[in-house]
């Protein structure tokens, strides 16, 4: 396939690049790097190596290529005038996919850190290279070209997981069911035993045990920071209001390092669609709405650290804090933004752990709309989450029905979506029910619904069944050093004499964003909060 024809060279420039990069950016690039020559056939990129510096293409081809195959991958290919690189260059992350010389080609090499040096610099180059950079990362995601590989993911509950991570976080997989031709040829390839469900990471590695955490450090998306390394500013939870702070800090000059545990976007990450955000008429989900702001906090130097949760605070002599990691890792932080929100309580129901990630979801993406296709399914709440997932679920499920305990839903969802609701006849709701036990072996078949008013049972048959209810804070990591109130969400401004909305009773503790006691339960507000509140850091930081 290499030696197709070279109409192919720059096809990029039409459908992504759209323009070079001007002549006084390519010279700033030869002033920041040096020029190499590659011969053909020379890897430039291999799977899961850093992506530590930008290339700049002289004259020459460079090709993706197929990581099981070692074939070209793509029908176009880089040529003179465009450049090498994967949005994973702004955090320090690894190459996807590997990349290789075709002819031999000279290219200009700039280092990482200079390259986003120079897009700090120079808007007008950053605004080609993020636009570009996003837009081959969307064609991957679309197109589910990526070096992981997940075999077995519907019958395996860790194989589940990492599905999850991965499509959270915007990272391509390909994903086989156990026994499908794709499958077998895979396993065979990787010399593990087919018929088995397996984590697989370009053509070499093989998972074992897969967790989260591995398939990051894999990845390149959990830093390898230096213990006890030193940030201006700790922001603890990369939901819209972590992910609002972390722009703001960088653009700022402040050192920031966001922290989170499983995804970037946190519960608003799972909203398949927002409405009544202003900007975007026709709804953006909420992963698309965080991830931008990710790749506008990276391109200021904000740095994120996932999955990772912070497990204990300390305040130093020096006024300073340590955060903990769950790995027992450590780093500071001069000031801390608590913006980690809420998450939905586990509901005294028997067996429910059991069912988790096998019938017992908490939030409603395409990898939970896939497992409950052409089925009943159930969800538990009134809040407009279980709306967005009502409304996203009666997609693909043959019916939706929504077990709110209030007599209403008036208080609790914004009046389109509860209208949206009423008027689709995918979608029952029932008032004053609730849920009262789970029945299944090794997945979830069926639950049992109490009528709240008089007390009667009826067993309903579903594979799916939804949890979107009790909202609880995660404060417990803040061990103490700011006062929290009876719920246990964080008490700022007037509540404690504090002129800051956003101030705790702790100097230099600061809180946003749906954690915070009081706080507006809406994403444009907490990215509101996100925004301001590094002003108030900054005060402190210099005070």
């Amino acid at each position: 396939m290499i030696g197709e024809g070279m109409e192919t060279i720059g096809r990029d420039l039409r459908e992504m690049q759209r323009e070079p990069l001007a002549a006084a950016h390519v010279a700033a690039l030869r002033a920041r790097g040096v020029e190499r020559l590659y011969s053909a056939g020379t890897f430039l990129a291999r799977t899961g190596e850093p992506a530590d510096r930008f290339v700049y293409v002289i004259e020459g081809e460079i090709e993706v290529v197929n990581p099981f195959t070692d074939e070209r991958h793509l029908p176009s290919t880089l040529g003179p005038t465009q450049f090498m690189g994967e949005i994973s260059i702004l955090n320090g992350g690894n190459w996807s996919m590997p990349m290789r010389a075709v002819t031999d080609t000279r290219v200009i090499e700039v280092p990482r850190a200079d390259i986003l040096r120079l897009m700090s610099e120079i808007p007008e180059m950053s605004d080609i290279v993020i636009t570009v950079l996003a837009a081959r990362r969307r064609r991957q995601l679309d197109s589910r070209d990526g070096t992981l590989v997940l075999i077995g993911e519907d019958d395996d509950r860790a194989v589940r997981r990492i599905a999850e991570f991965a499509s959270r976080n915007r990272f391509p997989y390909r994903s086989y069911a156990l026994g499908t031709p794709e499958a077998e040829a895979i396993a065979k390839s990787c010399a593990i035993s087919s018929g088995r469900p397996a984590v697989i990471f370009g053509r070499d590695i093989v998972v074992t045990d897969p967790t989260p955490d591995k398939v990051a450090q894999l990845l390149g998306l959990n830093f390898n920071l230096v213990d006890d390394e030193a940030f201006d500013v700790l922001i603890v939870g990369g939901g819209p209001a972590g992910v609002a702070a972390g722009v703001y800090a960088g653009a700022e000059g402040l050192r920031a390092l966001v922290i989170e545990d499983l995804a970037i976007g946190g519960q608003a990450g799972t909203s398949s669609r927002i409405e009544n955000y202003m900007g975007f008429p026709t709804g953006i989900s909420g992963a698309d709405l965080v991830w931008r702001g990710e790749v506008q906090a990276m391109k200021f130097g904000t740095r994120f650290a996932m999955p990772r949760r912070v497990v204990k605070l300390e305040r130093l002599d020096d006024d300073a804090f340590c955060a903990t990691f769950d790995n027992d890792q450590r780093v500071r932080g001069r000031a801390v933004i608590a913006a980690t929100g809420v998450q939905y309580r586990r509901l005294p129901i028997d067996r429910l752990e059991a069912f988790e990630g096998a019938g017992v979801y908490y939030a409603a993406t395409e990898i939970e709309a896939r497992y409950c296709k052409n089925t009943e399914t159930i969800i538990i709440g009134g809040g407009n989450s279980a709306g967005q997932a009502a409304m996203f679920l009666s997609r693909s499920a043959a019916h939706v029905r929504l077990l709110v305990r209030g007599r209403s839903l008036a208080t609790s969802m914004s009046s389109y979506l509860s209208s949206r609701l009423a008027a689709d006849p995918a979608i029952t709701i029932e008032y004053g029910a609730e849920v009262t036990a789970l029945q299944g072996e090794d997945h979830l078949e069926a639950v049992t619904v109490r009528n709240v008013a008089d007390g009667t049972q009826r067993t309903v048959s579903t594979c799916a069944l939804f949890v979107m209810v009790g909202a609880a804070p995660n404060t417990g990591w803040l061990s103490g050093l700011a006062k929290l109130d009876a719920h246990g969400f964080v008490l700022t401004g007037d509540a404690i004499g504090e002129t800051s909305p956003y101030a705790t009773s702790q100097p230099g503790i600061f809180a946003v964003g749906d954690v915070r006691a009081n706080s507006v339960k809406r994403v444009a507000s907490s990215v509101g909060e996100g925004s301001v509140v590094v002003s108030r850091v900054w005060d402190h930081l210099n005070r």
